[in-house]
Parts: structure tokens; C-alpha cells; sequence
């Protein structure tokens, strides 16, 4: 991603009347958050890489009739890259063996681990929503949708230090939360 901030309407809007360059920017600012979210469900470097590609395959396919509900086209990336993941699970369930399958599939659920992690995402969450307006923005920004110091700051009329300050001190705080609620 530039350092410039990306509008993504103007870019879907450009990409859906068939420009590839603008496809292309959306390319380049969402392929690396897309692999992360394809490699976190896979967990294999190669089908994460497919599934990232398959992704923009669809959406270069769906763009024209798109219709962008927030600012960022990041979410419904990522749902695309969930269904094409799920895809490439059933794939190799078909055609690989039962015994893969088994190495995937946990033996037994931790409840207590999900309970402390639903509880650790719900303070965290809590903790996000006491911070000041610009600080959410800055979170939301930085930490949720990837984007960089000067991109954050010019989004947000700052300058890059109060970015890079205020989310350190945020990133603290939440962690300190975040352990807060994990220690028994």
C-alpha cells in the first residue's frame, strides 16, 4: 500500500467500468492482508498463495456488479478469500486422506481455552471502546485495515508521530487487557 490514503468507492467504481489500473491498486493494498486471512485458515504457504489468487480472480469477476457497503473493500475480500478457502478444504478432503483430515480435525475442544478467548476478544473490544475517538480511528485504521503510519495520519489530518505514539500506547493498553484477563 502507498503512502497515500486508498478510496476504495472511487477505485471499485473505476475497476467495475474496467480499468486495471485501478483493479490493480486494489490489488496491491489487499493481497497481503487476503494471504494472511487465506494461510491463518489453511495453514500451507502454497494453497494460501491459490486461494489469495483465486480471491482476486472472483473479485475481478464480481466487481462490475459490486456494490461497496463501507469504506473499505477489505471485508468483502475476506469473505470471498473464506468461502475460496473452505473450497480448497473440501478439495482436499475429497482428494486427499482420511488420515490428513484426522491431523486437522482437533481430538477434543478446549471449552475453557474458547471461554477465555471470548472473553479475553470481548475486553479487548470493551477496552477499544473507551478510547478516544481518535484513538479508535488511529485502531481501526492501523491494526484493522492495514494501513500504514503516513496513510493513517493523512487520513486523519495528524501527523505521522501522533499515529505512531498513540498506537503504541494503545497497542499497550489493549495488551495489558488482553493479559489482564488471560492470567487465572
Amino acid at each position: 500500500m502507498t503512502d497515500d490514503v486508498i478510496d476504495d468507492g472511487a477505485l471499485v467504481a473505476r475497476a467495475a467500468a474496467g480499468s486495471e489500473a485501478a483493479f490493480r491498486t486494489l490489488y496491491r493494498a489487499y493481497v497481503r492482508p487476503v494471504y494472511w486471512v487465506a494461510f491463518g485458515l489453511l495453514g500451507v504457504t502454497a494453497d494460501a498463495e491459490d486461494v489469495a489468487q483465486e480471491t482476486f480472480v472472483v473479485a475481478w469477476r464480481k466487481i462490475p456488479s459490486l456494490r461497496l457497503e463501507g469504506a473499505s473493500l477489505l471485508p468483502w475480500l475476506v469473505t470471498v478469500c473464506r468461502l475460496q478457502a473452505q473450497n480448497k478444504l473440501r478439495a482436499r478432503r475429497r482428494h486427499g486422506s482420511h488420515a490428513a483430515l484426522d491431523d486437522e480435525i482437533p481430538s477434543a475442544v478446549d471449552v475453557e481455552a474458547q471461554v477465555v478467548q471470548a472473553q479475553t476478544v470481548a475486553a479487548i473490544l470493551a477496552a477499544v471502546d473507551r478510547l478516544s475517538e481518535l484513538d479508535r480511528e488511529i485502531f481501526r485504521l492501523c491494526a484493522a485495515e492495514g494501513y500504514g503510519y503516513e496513510a493513517a495520519a493523512a487520513s486523519l489530518g495528524v501527523s505521522h508521530g501522533t499515529v505512531r505514539n498513540r498506537l503504541s500506547r494503545i497497542r499497550s493498553r489493549v495488551r495489558a487487557t488482553a493479559m489482564e484477563t488471560e492470567t487465572p
